[in-house]
């Protein structure tokens, strides 16, 4: 599975390289209920041809509506949804909710696909990037991120968009409690692969939508397998898949790695972590073992629900000690 916005810029830059001209529409930010983060994209022709998302249906019906009508002429402009400022516009968001959106009329040329190109680099893993685009005039401008902030930022007349990798869950190896990770892990917009070089352990194994790969994980984040906005999660009680998966991933930028297993089996690995691996404090630091939130879990879907939320605690920036 391929994560939406990175599809969304690649078919924006086959409709551009084929002469057409492009609206890139990007969320700003959201007030109260919405189901797409700031940063999702949606790209439309005059045509009526479009990919991506903003809300998951009403407000991209509208959009398409007054593009075809010949609305946003403009180089680029700030569009709000919900709170009915918005003269052209009728629409009302489930709970109260508002959605800034920036629409970018994007002509068919080299300047343009060449920056489309940066972003669909950008968006597979290669490197993460700030979009500046101003208001109104349209100028943009593309330059290298160095820190995690927001994705979207405004100054004055200035928008900062951050532009990285669909955020990865990589399952080293298979388990019941992977499968559950999997299957969570989509539905928050993970782009979810397994590594796993068992046959016994796959054989029946369906997961629609992940990418299953039959070697060992290790070697696979060896390769280059993980970026920055990836999470490495092991969860097979086998030595040789768990440890060698930690061993190289606290040798990447990936954001979350953890390992399952007990308070004891936890103290006994990372010894044999800092032994047989050769890790140092600081890359055994970057382990969390046992892994997830403490939520008293039992069963497969309970201990992969406090491993999805510990994630998500990470990654939101959270402190464990808050949760």
């Amino acid at each position: 599975m391929q994560h939406l916005d990175l599809l969304v810029v690649r078919k924006a830059l086959e409709w551009s390289a084929s002469g057409q001209r492009v609206w890139l529409c990007t969320v700003l930010a959201t007030y109260g209920s919405a189901p797409r983060a700031p940063g999702s994209l949606l790209a439309a022709t005059a045509d009526g041809h479009w990919i991506g998302s903003l809300s998951g249906g009403c407000v991209e019906d509208d959009f398409l509506e007054r593009l075809s009508a010949g609305a946003f002429p403009e180089p680029v402009q700030l569009v709000r949804y919900g709170d009915g400022s918005d003269t052209h516009s009728s629409i009302r968001l489930p709970c109260g909710g508002i959605l800034d959106v920036l629409v970018e009329n994007l002509p068919s040329n080299c300047d343009v696909q060449a920056h489309l190109r940066e972003l669909e680099s950008a968006l597979a893993g290669q490197r993460r990037l700030i979009r500046e685009v101003s208001v109104p005039d349209g100028a943009r401008r593309l330059l290298p991120d160095r820190d995690h902030g927001p994705r979207v930022e405004r100054e004055d007349r200035l928008l900062r968009l951050r532009v990285g990798a669909a955020q990865r869950l990589l399952l080293a190896g298979y388990s019941t409690v992977a499968q559950v990770c999997a299957e969570f892990g989509q539905s928050l917009g993970f782009e979810v692969v397994l590594c796993d070089p068992r046959d016994e352990a796959l054989q029946g194994v369906e997961l629609p939508g992940v990418e299953i790969r039959r070697e060992l994980p290790s070697e696979f984040i060896r390769q280059g397998g993980c970026h920055a906005d990836t999470a490495v999660v092991a969860l097979t009680h086998d030595p040789k898949i768990d440890d060698l998966a930690m061993i190289e991933a606290v040798r990447t930028e990936a954001f979350y790695i953890g390992v399952m297993g007990s308070m004891a089996t936890s103290t006994k690995r990372m010894e044999r972590l800092r032994r047989v691996g050769g890790l140092n404090e600081a890359e055994i630091a970057r382990i969390i073992a046992p892994i997830g939130l403490n939520l008293g879990s039992k069963t497969p879907s309970e201990i992969a629900l406090a491993v999805m939320a510990d994630i998500l605690r990470v990654r939101n920036g959270i402190a464990r000690e808050r949760v």
